[in-house]
């Protein structure tokens, strides 16, 4: 790449420190991309518990667009980076020993792509990485509305992975998260959703044109939606994310990357028959550390019962 870009507040970047931020990007947007979302995001609701012998197909789509790059704080460059992606998804609800159990899987498409003073990133498009998840439910309270359920979740490294592009749908390693969800109602009409998740990475052998090893710290997120139910097939909600950790390194060397990044959700669920419901959101980053920033987002998904 032969452009020089001025970070704000700060000198020119030689091309390649700008290089380096650019593959920087690439590797923040492999975990923007984990399904559902950015971490592991969940949409308000997700840990409600259905009857055993329920069925989910759900259809995602997520369309991003970011404009700035962030090192440190600083911006270091600007330009186009922008991805759409959707997610199939299969829920099974059963019971297993007096628990609520729903294994799942989630695959990951899309593209991916750069363009204006992020060309150099080129494009990626195929699928991702397996997503293999089952939650079980702690607490299963449907007549007072109140859920408790733990998730452990598998990635299973079989995406489009190309060591010599720096976007790629998969991630050519194995991940595992652990994440725990509660629902309960604040007033009559309106439902507060917390989630909490860590997730370890397995190493990636072969990042960039050399085959270096990639490794990365834990990565923790904080979620919170409030919900306002219009009746019982409409609501509007809003949420808050916060993500931090995931440092990581090439052979060794800190790549001083780690996350630290808040966002905001806005959207609604409805239900235009008993066994479909639509949802969107739209949401932003409020600030990043390091990594891209997502200036819009939005998002879409179609939920049918069987």
């Amino acid at each position: 790449m032969h452009q020089t870009l001025t970070a704000r507040g700060r000198g020119r970047r030689t091309p390649g420190r700008i290089r380096r931020a650019l593959q920087q990007a690439g590797a923040a947007m492999l975990l923007a991309l984990a399904a559902p979302a950015h971490a592991i995001d969940v949409d308000a609701g997700d840990y409600t518990a259905l009857p055993a012998g329920t069925n989910l197909g759900l259809l995602y789509y997520q369309h991003v667009a970011r404009d700035r790059i962030y090192a440190g704080g600083n911006q270091v460059a600007g330009g186009s980076l922008d991805s759409d992606v959707g997610i199939l998804r299969y829920v099974h609800f059963m019971d297993i020993g007096g628990f609520t159990v729903d294994p799942q899987f989630l695959l990951p498409f899309g593209k991916l792509r750069g363009s204006d003073n992020l060309s150099a990133l080129g494009s990626a498009s195929g699928v991702g990485d397996l997503i293999l998840a089952a939650t079980v439910w702690l607490v299963n309270q449907p007549e007072k509305k109140q859920y408790f359920g733990i998730t452990p979740f598998l990635y299973v490294p079989v995406g489009s992975y190309d060591k010599d592009k720096p976007l790629n749908l998969g991630e050519n390693r194995w991940k595992f998260a652990l994440q725990a969800g509660y629902i309960a109602p604040l007033a009559q009409k309106v439902t507060l959703d917390l989630v909490a998740d860590v997730t370890v990475f397995g190493n990636n052998t072969k990042f960039g044109p050399a085959s270096a090893t990639l490794r990365q710290d834990a990565l923790a997120q904080g979620q919170a939606w409030l919900r306002y139910h219009f009746t019982d097939a409409f609501d509007i909600r809003g949420g808050l994310s916060y993500a931090f950790g995931g440092e990581t390194s090439v052979n060794g060397v800190s790549r001083n990357d780690r996350a630290n990044t808040s966002k905001f959700s806005i959207g609604f669920a409805w239900f235009p028959a008993p066994t479909v419901q639509v949802l969107g959101t739209y949401g932003q980053d409020i600030s990043v550390r390091n990594g891209p920033m997502e200036n819009n987002r939005f998002n879409v998904r179609l939920l049918k019962v069987f």
